[in-house]
């Protein structure tokens, strides 16, 4: 399958020749020792009026292409990271090409952080300490939701749970537009399957954040950027898609702005309603039973999600603003569970069978607020954030368990069960960060104070003559209050010509308790409470041996508090013979991170690196103590584990008209714990990933892509061992209408083999598996922007700083 997926990649392509009405400008940029630039911003300019014609980048030698342009009188500018801006002399453009004399540009020894240009961006950007990836930037992203878009992602593994891992570390903090998002497990995996594609621009993996960053998130921080025009007037975009595979899901979205000079009011609506289905199918092997398990799940639901927003401009250096997210789910669960149970010695000759229809309906209501100020100057800064925000969950199930025997018979055993679970999270905060210039480099400082509170209430009954009675034993609340008090101190500057120095300490004082309330006094617990002062530096090294050749050297140290997912003692489960309940005595882990990275020309990034989390908090899968054939997940810290990682990101522009992007990652990961008579992990997995993605320009506006990614061996949580997966998705696009209507066809997952499958041997219980979602359908997609979304370009005195580009010093 292997060698059919690259083969499929090298030789999939389309070559369409088109009649060319203009001709075209051709040049090259090189340095001052006459070598190519690769990815040199290049724009091409009117000579009458300076107004911006078109944006284009230089290809991996330095050339650039302007094509169909019509006859007239232009001039050419070219920006890149580190170098002066450089102009052509005004020429004369007829209805023949043009080739440019060379552009050369010279260094720079001020240091730039960010150039972007929206007009055209490639899938993945690598920053020293991010990786981006464009939703925009590819095809295949319409259609998609936040948590299969991650699945994309470069470096994101998501496992048979939905638990997100970066590099092969778990614990990861998950943003919205750099707002933390307080969810977990379940709750999280559904929010993120509620935000659209359409409304994502991109998704920022931050593997090594400052002293800035709270320094929760062992993995770093993926902060999920939603779309935010910034064009002056009005501008919207009214977006539809439909995706088919075993149920339909329907899209709908509007985005819009007004932007005036003192003002930008913006916006975004969302509706996503349809069907989602997953299964999971395990076999269990424990105390000589063997339980063969299927789970088929459909989901009915609804979604609408809301965004205002208002920023106010006081002044050039003054900004307010304010901000309100509100998102409102409803579904209705259908999940069919059948458990064939028999004896190991006789596999063949099936004792009795467990059938367990779960049916429930679960309603959401997330709803957050933010007020923020900035002052900004060419080289100082202040900004306030408060936020507030509030997340209510509710549940009620209904789940017989029935036991048949041989002949289909019903059992005195069977039993029925009801339980509503309720769920109320609360989060405030407010935070103050700066950055001024000193005598000995630049300084940053803020403070962050935090609060959040979770409310859980699980009430569980049995069904008895049709009447559900409370069960005192199995019902509870728990409560989690958590007190963070933070600050931090960061220092940069630029120790020679190509030295560079950032560095930071940040302080986290936490104070949190989780409180269980039994409704029987046999059952009541003293509350766990965690009360402790941490310190987490980071420092950071940066080389540019050459323009073309520059090192990076990062180390960081951060936490992962247990969160209440995971600490919730209640018991949750598929039947009762499989479930899933907390641990209210997790430790927080703690992981020291060091990465060394190399960039080539700007467009070949390499990282390898090595992190060490103690406690590291994680599922194990093991056998029931008190029921023999019951199997649970539950949290616990391992001892230590250990992870090396190696990254490769490579673009690379085969023709004029494909365009090819590869990543590979490759991890080696080592769990140890000790648990006594519970049992002894000690596990090593190597694993690794390709995505590639193959851009092709059709013309007539025409343009094609095939995607998809091999994912190899390796372990989740602690215990399980997964096999190899792997995608394979296609799509084309066509504008209309001077651009302003796209239209987009995509099919996903085409061999069915995006799922996962695997084992583990742990705590009495060896179990395999397989589970698959809905991942193979077709889909269509129309988007039609509305307003003045024409380039404007203004002159600045430090360069060009258009409507369609952003330049952050």
């Amino acid at each position: 399958m292997l060698k059919i997926f690259f083969s499929t990649f090298m030789t999939f392509g389309v070559l369409v020749i088109n009649a060319q009405n203009n001709a075209n400008i051709v040049g090259s940029i090189q340095d001052n020792t006459q070598n190519g630039i690769p990815s040199a911003t290049v724009l091409l300019k009117s000579a009458k009026d300076s107004s911006l014609i078109k944006v284009e980048m230089s290809d991996n030698t330095g050339n650039f292409f302007f094509r169909q342009i019509a006859k007239g009188s232009y001039f050419v500018e070219s920006y890149f990271v580190g170098m002066k801006t450089s102009q052509s002399k005004i020429f004369d453009h007829s209805n023949n090409d043009t080739k440019l004399p060379s552009i050369t540009m010279m260094d720079n020894n001020h240091k730039i952080d960010e150039v972007q240009v929206n007009a055209k961006r490639t899938i993945l950007e690598v920053k020293s300490d991010r990786t981006i990836f464009n939703v925009q930037g590819t095809i295949n992203s319409v259609g998609e939701n936040g948590l299969n878009l991650l699945r994309k992602a470069p470096r994101v593994t998501l496992d048979n749970n939905n638990n997100i891992s970066v590099m092969g570390r778990s614990g990861v903090l998950v943003y919205v537009d750099g707002k933390r998002v307080p969810l977990a497990g379940d709750e999280l995996s559904n929010y993120l399957q509620n935000i659209s594609a359409e409304q994502i621009d991109r998704i920022e993996i931050i593997t090594s954040p400052g002293a800035k960053y709270e320094a929760q998130g062992n993995a770093g921080i993926i902060d999920i950027r939603l779309k935010k025009d910034k064009n002056v007037g009005f501008n919207a975009t009214i977006s539809s898609s439909y995706s088919q595979g075993k149920y339909g899901i329907g899209n709908g979205n509007a985005i819009f702005n007004y932007r005036q000079k003192k003002y930008n009011l913006f916006g975004t609506f969302g509706l996503r309603t349809g069907t989602r289905w997953n299964e999971l199918v395990f076999k269990n092997y424990q105390n000589n039973f063997l339980l063969d398990e299927s789970n088929n799940s459909i989901s009915d639901f609804q979604n609408v999600s809301e965004k205002i927003g208002l920023d106010y401009f006081i002044n050039a250096n003054h900004t307010i603003g304010f901000l309100v997210n509100l998102n409102q789910n409803n579904a209705d669960q259908f999940q069919d569970n059948k458990t064939l149970i028999s004896n190991t010695s006789t596999a063949e000759k099936i004792d009795s069978s467990l059938i367990a229809n779960n049916r429930s309906d679960v309603n959401r209501r997330h709803a957050t607020y933010n007020v923020n100020y900035a002052w900004r100057t060419k080289e100082k800064s202040i900004s306030i954030d408060a936020d507030y925000g509030q997340f209510d969950n509710k549940g009620n199930y209904y789940q017989p368990n029935i036991y048949f025997d041989t002949n289909n018979n019903v059992l005195a055993s069977s039993n029925a069960n009801k339980y509503n679970t309720a769920n109320n999270i609360q989060i405030s905060s407010i935070k103050l960060d700066s950055e001024f210039p000193s005598k000995i480099g630049k300084l940053g400082a803020g403070i962050k104070l935090s609060q959040v509170r979770t409310e859980n209430k699980f009430l569980f009954s049995n069904i008895l003559n049709q009447i559900p009675v409370q069960n005192n034993h199995r019902s509870n609340f728990f409560d989690y209050r958590e007190n963070v008090y933070a600050a931090y101190i960061n220092y940069s500057k630029m120790l020679t010509k190509k030295w560079g120095l950032t560095s930071g300490l940040r302080a986290e004082q936490t104070d949190a308790t989780g409180d269980l309330t039994a409704f029987l006094p046999e059952l009541e617990e003293e509350p766990v409470k965690f009360n402790y002062l941490k310190f987490f530096p980071s420092l950071g090294l940066s080389f540019n041996f050459k323009p073309e050749h520059s090192f990076g050297l990062n180390y960081s140290r951060r936490i992962n508090r247990p969160n209440y997912n995971v600490l919730n003692p209640f018991k949750e489960q598929l039947s009762e013979l499989s479930f899933m309940q907390g641990n209210k005595l997790l430790k927080p882990e703690i992981v020291n991170n060091i990465e060394l990275s190399y960039t080539l020309k700007h467009m070949y990034s390499f990282s390898v690196g090595y992190s060490l989390t103690t406690d590291q908090i994680t599922r194990l899968i093991g056998a029931d103590v008190e029921n023999p054939k019951a199997s649970f997940i539950n949290w616990d810290n391992l001892a230590t584990q250990s992870l090396y990682n190696f990254n490769a990101s490579c673009p690379y522009d085969i023709t004029k008209w494909w365009n090819m992007y590869s990543n590979l990652s490759l991890s080696y990961t080592d769990n140890q714990a000790d648990y006594g008579a519970a049992g002894k992990v000690d596990i090593q997995a190597g694993s690794y990933t390709l995505y590639q993605q193959h851009t092709f320009s059709l013309g007539k506006k025409w343009k094609a892509e095939l995607s998809g990614y091999y994912s190899g061996p390796g372990v989740w949580g602690g215990v399980f061992l997964y096999e190899p997966t792997h995608s394979i998705n296609v799509g084309v696009q066509r504008k209309f209408l001077k651009d302003k209507l796209n239209v987009r066809l995509t099919a996903d997952d085409l061999t069915f083999s995006s799922g996962w499958s695997g084992y583990s041997d742990f705590g009495g219980l060896y179990g395999k598996g397989y589970g698959n979602y809905d991942s193979r359908k077709a889909t269509i997609s129309l988007s039609y922007d509305l307003g003045n979304k024409s380039i404007k370009s203004r002159k600045r005195n430090s360069g060009i700083e258009s409507e369609s580009k952003r330049v952050e010093n």
